[in-house]
């Protein structure tokens, strides 16, 4: 009889906008993500379990699952699903993995890193953004992601090396400090090129003093801001 009753409960408490929700997760990882050959299991279902409408602005909420990036506004975007996905993916995450994420925009790359890996260390230098994703992410219970407001180019040596750091804005060359922080046996995908034009997203691999760097595909994104 309690279980009756708590099964009725969950289903009062779920709502058609959230079953809405759950669908359009589900069609966007089969469409956008498994469909482009992205099967790597562990980013499959991080991208399922993410509530992408919770990181979008409220007048976008129609558009959270679309295969495309959306503005969040000072000149930011939250990433295309697909290219989260495939971002993810390249850094082969593991349980026991402590990664970097430079450019915390939305929150939501953090969060789907957040249920894949043991840590992640996330920093943005707009403090509004910074402000807005840490305490969005607080609320929605990512309990083991860390924010820090301030310039992504020296990455974060109190807690460094890392397993894998991603970038997720556009630089014109990659950043000494994020190689120094790459652990030995570690990846960094960063999208490399100009601001104005389309970039090459690139995968660095270390392996003790050897920099191994392979091009990967095409992308657009917001340039690597720095600080004064």
């Amino acid at each position: 009889m309690f279980n009756i009753i708590i099964s009725i409960l969950l289903f009062l408490s779920c709502s058609p906008q959230d079953d809405q929700y759950k669908s359009d997760r589900e069609s966007m990882v089969r469409r956008q993500i498994e469909d482009r050959e992205i099967h790597n299991q562990p980013t499959l279902d991080a991208m399922l379990a993410v509530p992408r409408h919770k990181f979008v602005p409220s007048n976008l909420l129609e558009r959270a699952y679309n295969d495309g990036p959306l503005p969040i506004g000072y000149g930011q975007t939250i990433s295309q699903p697909y290219i989260v996905a495939y971002m993810t993916a390249a850094i082969d995450p593991k349980k026991e993995f402590k990664v970097l994420e430079i450019g915390t925009g939305s929150g939501y790359q953090a969060a789907v890193l957040s249920g894949i890996v043991s840590d992640v260390y996330t920093i943005e230098i707009i403090t509004e953004l910074y402000n807005s994703a840490s305490k969005r992410l607080r609320g929605l219970g990512y309990k083991n992601v860390i924010c820090k407001n301030a310039d992504g180019y020296y990455g974060w040596k109190d807690f460094a090396p890392f397993d894998a750091i991603i970038v997720t804005a556009a630089s014109e060359y990659i950043p000494p400090p994020l190689i120094e922080q790459l652990k030995d046996g570690g990846k960094m995908i960063i999208p490399v090129g100009s601001p104005f034009l389309n970039q090459t997203l690139i995968l660095i691999e270390k392996e003790g003093e050897d920099i191994t760097t392979t091009s990967l595909l095409p992308v657009r994104f917001v340039p690597f801001t720095r600080g004064n």
